[in-house]
Formats: structure tokens, C-alpha cells, sequence
């Protein structure tokens, strides 16, 4: 059986096992003060039949109040003596303890800065006062963070009050005494003090579908921990920096509003910050800033990073293989039109002769040599009284020259005037813009137009009548450049960036189509010049059948002559020259054919 409690409200002394109706521990009990973990193994081995019995006896030391949850693990069991084994610790409750201090033994104590013993504070300056002790000698004090203390019997001051600066998070506790008439200590006053200054941790906004998307709904999630005081709500705010949806901006909440995630917000094209605050239970907050742009599916396909790629690959593949089409082409066009080439000639020339020797021969011969250019283009992307500074906790620190300028934080007055400073690094032009409070202390400023590129430094003050705030420290923007102007005009660098995609899209779209006409063509011709090289090739074989049949004529009649009489030496010679030419012609006009064919 696994028990686990909170490790930084309890800690075990120790856990004992002395009287017990376990009657077989399996293992000792052991305890992890670091995990909050107590393990019970064990068993009774005949069983046993009570009404309520002491497994074991476990003493904590309380470190601070508060409500605190003892539960049984998932994975704990206790198993009946029934033959089955039945599980009965579902019937089990968790429980649950309050922890309070005891009642003021001695002087009264209260604190002007943090006064609720249960409530957190941010405030790090701890200020206790203690009630007079009638006939009271001093007073014997301390801080620690132990609930129930002693402190020693040492006078450390007569006075009725102590201050603490710059205490660390966590939960203390103040003990004090009185050293009252013949030297006797009264008894002991404890006073919890809770300070966290530290804000919640860190996190990140998960925007969905995408922080580039062409849904006008998108869903926000978030979540963060806070280690002291703990987490005690979310708030959140959309700021518009497209200057047509600025303009009404009564459709999107500039103050923050409380939210639970995921958050749902409905938007129209153009860009957005969205801020996620999460405040802890003393008040500090993080901040989150994400950056959401709505496009237009057209823009979201230009824009993606697998479009451009495509592009660059397509691209690079016709750059490979344009200059050796373009080779390919001239070679064609140089023999487009011209004579056969001179070996070919002089096969024919033979063929000629052949049939001066053995006959006529009908050989109807013409070739046409034809070839296509495969072409290629491409595109080559200061305090005053009761006055303190305005707090600044949302500002727009690096925005573009085509982004709205926001700024943004907290008062300690409510509905007072808050003047923001702008001034330009570069030329050392400053000007000033004033808002209002909310009746929470909140306040927020958005620039009605652009800022020009450069570095600026932002710093606020509080105005109440004539009195004025000092100075808040000052913040450093960065403006950056990404559009290009003309007088009012400008031209951002994202729309040049998508007129520059555009442009590829339709070079290579022409292209593509170019290089398929150029291809049918060209295809058109070739299946020409195949049908003609047939049809010459069929006129040599017929050629070759005629002079094959004049010679096999010859060889014939000398055949009969050599029935009736022997051939004459001059004869012999004949059939012989005859028999050699036929195999010289069988082998010499196939080349030939061969050829020509290699030649097309």
C-alpha cells in the first residue's frame, strides 16, 4: 500500500511498525520525505475480523498551514481474507487536514504589509508590530520557516515592532515572547507571513491550426506552473497590427479579460499579437506573446516553404538539362536540309555501279533529317507623493515599419492619466501620448500609424492633476524594415516576396507549356522522318531483290553451260567474280541499312 502526502507541508519523524494487526511485514515500513511517499507491505496471515485496527503508527512534523490531502495511491491494494482476494480499499477515503496555528500564548501581532496570514504576497518587505505587554521587560523574537518555534530567552528588543527586507518566496513564521516582571517569559505568539515574488513559469501559446493559417477560428493553448503560492488565473488580449483592422478595433479587446484554455477567438485576415498573462495567487504574472498571422489560401500556398522548394528544384533540373538539349538541337539543325553524309554516299555510289554491271535497278531514295530545340528560361529570391510610475508589462519591442506600435502595463491609481514618451535614438525626436487607467489599474496605448525604422527608447509617468510620478525605467524597442515607401505608399516586403513567387509560378508555367508544344512538334516530325527512312530502307531492299535476282539469272545460265559442256577458264572466272559480288552486296548493303538507321 502506497500513501503519499504533500513534501512540502509534511515531513515523516518516523514511521513505526511496533504494535501492529499486520502480523508478516514483508518489508519494513519506509517513507521518501522527498517523493511524499509512505510504502506498507504486508500481511495477516490467518486474517482477521475488527471493527477498526492500528497498522501502523506514523508521526509528520507539520512545516506549514494550510490544508493538506493525505491519499492512497492508485496501485494500493488490501486484499481480503476471502478466498478471492477482493480489493476493499475502493471503500477508502482520502483524507483531508487543516493545519492551523495555535492561539496567540503571547504579545498580539499583526503586519501592515501582509496582513491575512493566509493570503500570498509580492511584496518582499515584511513590517510586524506586536501589542505592549503590561509591565513587559523586551521581547524575544524570530523568523523561520518552522510553524511552532521557541524562540530563545534572549531579549532582542524592547520595541514594538521589526522590519524584514528582501525576503526569498516561501512561507515564514514569526515567534515572539515577552520577558514580563521577576524575569519570567510569557508564553509564544505565532504569525504566518506568505511572500512570492517570483511569477509563474514561463510558456509557450500553441495556436491552431497553425500561427500562419487560412481558418479565421483558431484555438489557443497554453498552460504554465507556479511553484510557491500556485496559479490563479489566465488572461488574455488580441492586438490588431494591421492597420484596417486598427481602425476597428472595437471588435477585438485590447484590455485583458480572464479566460480558461483553450481560448476560441474569431479573427479576420490580417496580423495579430496575442498576449496570454498567468497570474499566480500573489498577484505576479507571466507574459506570452504570439505572433498569428490570417492569409488567404493563395498566400498560404505561395508562402509554404514546400511551393518554393519545388520551384528551386524544378528549376535547377531544366537548368541541368538545357544546355545539352540545346547541343542536341544544333547538331539536328546543322544536318537539316544538307547532303548525306559521304560514307553514305559512296554505299549508294556502290549500289550504283552494281547496277550498271548486273542491270537496272528501281531505287526510289530520299531522307529528311529533322530535330526539335529544347529551350530553357528561368527566373533566378522621476517619486511624488502617493504617486507611483506606471508599470510597463506588454510593449511591441521588435515590430516591423509595417506593424502598429502598442504599449501597455499597470497603475497603482486607478482611472489616472498615463503619458508614454517615445523618442527616437537616431534623430532625438521625442514625442508623448496619453491614456487612461481602467478601474482596475490597467491601461494600454496603440499608435494610430507607423513607426519609421530605427531604435527607440519608451518610458511612462503617472499624472494626477498637477502631481506627477517619476519616471518609469525605460524600455528599447527595435523597429526593422520591411516594406519600402513611396510617400504614402508602401509596399511591404512580403507582398514583393509573393509578386517575385507569382512571377516564377507563371515563367514556369509558360515554360512548361512551350516545352510541350515544342515537344509535339517535334515529335510530329520525327515519326516523319522514321516513316521515310522506312520507306527508303524498303526501296534499297528492293533494290537488293532486283540485282540479287539479275545475278542468281546469271549464275543460272552459267549453271546450264556447265551441263553441256565445261566452262571455259574466262567462264569460271565469271561465276566466281558473280558468287563473291552477291555475298559482298548481302553484307554491304545490310550495313548500308544499318546505317542510315544509326544515322536518323
Amino acid at each position: 500500500m502506497r500513501l503519499s502526502f504533500p513534501p512540502d507541508a509534511l515531513q515523516v519523524v518516523t514511521p513505526s511498525a511496533g504494535q501492529s494487526i499486520v502480523g508478516i511485514w514483508t518489508s519494513p515500513p519506509r517513507f521518501d520525505n522527498q517523493k511524499g511517499e509512505i510504502i506498507l507491505q504486508g500481511g495477516i496471515p490467518q486474517g482477521i475480523n475488527v471493527s477498526k485496527g492500528l497498522v501502523s503508527t506514523i508521526t509528520f512534523r507539520v512545516r506549514k498551514t494550510g490544508n493538506v490531502t493525505l491519499r492512497f495511491q492508485s496501485d494500493s491494494r488490501v486484499l481480503l481474507h476471502d478466498g478471492l482476494g477482493t480489493d476493499d480499499l475502493n471503500h477508502a477515503q482520502n483524507g483531508v487536514y487543516q493545519f492551523v496555528l495555535p492561539p496567540p500564548a503571547g504579545p498580539g501581532v499583526a503586519s501592515e504589509t501582509h496582513p491575512d496570514q493566509s493570503l500570498w504576497y509580492a511584496n518582499p518587505n515584511l513590517l510586524l508590530r506586536w501589542s505592549n505587554v503590561v509591565g513587559a521587560l523586551g521581547f524575544s523574537y524570530v523568523l523561520n520557516e518552522k510553524p511552532i518555534f521557541n524562540p530563545d530567552n534572549t531579549v532582542n528588543s524592547s520595541e514594538n515592532s521589526v522590519a524584514y527586507n528582501n525576503l526569498l518566496s516561501n512561507t515564514y513564521y514569526f515567534h515572539i515572547k515577552a520577558l514580563g516582571e521577576g524575569q519570567v517569559w510569557g508564553g509564544t505568539t505565532h504569525f504566518a507571513v506568505n511572500v512570492d515574488t517570483r511569477p509563474p513559469a514561463a510558456f509557450p501559446i500553441d495556436v491552431r491550426p497553425g500561427a500562419k493559417t487560412t481558418s479565421k477560428t483558431v484555438f489557443l493553448h497554453f498552460a504554465t506552473t507556479d511553484k510557491h503560492s500556485g496559479l490563479d488565473r489566465y488572461e488574455y488580449s488580441v492586438i490588431p497590427l494591421t492597420p484596417s483592422i486598427a481602425k476597428s478595433a472595437e471588435a477585438y479587446q485590447t484590455f485583458f479579460i480572464e479566460t480558461t484554455p483553450p481560448e476560441i477567438v474569431d479573427l479576420e485576415k490580417g496580423k495579430y499579437d496575442v498576449i496570454v498573462r498567468a497570474y499566480d495567487k500573489s498577484g505576479n504574472f507571466e507574459e506570452s506573446v504570439r505572433r498569428v498571422r490570417i492569409v488567404s489560401p493563395l498566400v498560404l500556398f505561395l508562402t509554404s516553404k514546400w511551393t518554393i522548394s519545388t520551384i528551386i528544384i524544378l528549376i535547377i533540373i531544366l537548368g541541368f538539362i538545357s544546355p545539352k538539349a540545346l547541343r542536341w538541337y544544333r547538331k539536328l539543325e546543322e544536318r537539316h536540309g544538307r547532303e548525306l553524309p559521304n560514307k553514305v554516299k559512296s554505299q549508294i555510289e556502290e549500289l550504283k555501279n552494281y547496277r550498271k554491271k548486273y542491270g537496272k535497278i528501281s531505287v526510289i531514295f530520299g531522307l529528311i533529317f529533322t530535330g526539335f530545340l529544347f529551350g530553357f528560361q528561368s527566373v533566378s529570391a522621476q517619486e511624488a507623493i502617493n504617486i507611483t510610475p506606471p508599470f510597463i508589462s506588454t510593449i511591441s519591442k521588435n515590430i516591423s515599419n509595417e506593424d502598429i506600435f502598442y504599449v501597455g502595463g499597470k497603475t497603482d491609481n486607478n482611472n489616472i492619466d498615463v503619458i508614454i514618451y517615445l523618442q527616437n535614438l537616431r534623430t532625438g525626436e521625442t514625442h508623448s501620448f496619453i491614456t487612461q487607467s481602467d478601474n482596475k489599474g490597467d491601461w494600454f496605448y496603440r499608435h494610430p500609424s507607423f513607426l519609421s525604422t530605427g531604435e527607440y527608447l519608451i518610458w511612462t509617468q503617472s499624472s494626477l492633476g498637477e502631481l506627477m510620478s517619476p519616471p518609469s525605467p525605460q524600455a528599447k524597442i527595435n523597429v526593422t524594415r520591411t516594406a519600402i515607401q513611396f510617400g504614402s505608399n508602401r509596399i511591404s516586403f512580403e507582398t514583393l516576396y509573393l509578386v517575385l513567387v507569382i512571377v516564377l509560378l507563371l515563367a514556369l508555367f509558360a515554360l512548361s507549356f512551350w516545352l510541350s508544344v515544342i515537344f509535339r512538334k517535334g515529335k510530329k516530325k520525327h515519326l516523319a522522318l522514321m516513316r521515310e527512312v522506312k520507306e527508303a530502307e524498303e526501296a534499297v531492299r528492293r533494290g537488293f531483290a532486283v540485282l540479287k535476282r539479275d545475278i542468281e539469272a546469271e549464275l543460272s545460265v552459267i549453271h546450264k553451260a556447265k551441263l553441256n559442256k565445261s566452262l571455259s577458264s574466262e567462264e569460271k572466272q565469271k561465276e566466281d567474280q558473280l558468287l563473291r559480288d552477291l555475298a559482298e552486296m548481302e553484307r554491304y548493303i545490310g550495313k548500308e541499312v544499318w546505317d542510315i538507321e544509326k544515322y536518323t
